[in-house]
């Protein structure tokens, strides 16, 4: 999958992310290393809507 592919609305992309960390992958950056697309693109998204990383917790709070 390349970041073309993953949803556009920020809503969407964060229901998408989260669930991808909890049953898929340990760290925001092994998605996004597995997925091919950029760690800061993600969170630039969803800053916007008010979320951000949490990397003790795995997803975005």
């Amino acid at each position: 999958m390349e970041y073309s592919s993953l949803p556009k609305d920020p809503m969407v992309l964060l229901s998408f992310i989260n669930t991808k960390l909890r049953d898929d992958y340990p760290s925001l950056d092994e998605l996004c290393s597995s997925l091919c697309v950029n760690a800061d693109d993600i969170k630039s998204k969803l800053a916007s809507i008010d979320y951000s990383y949490d990397a003790e917790k795995n997803r975005f709070v």
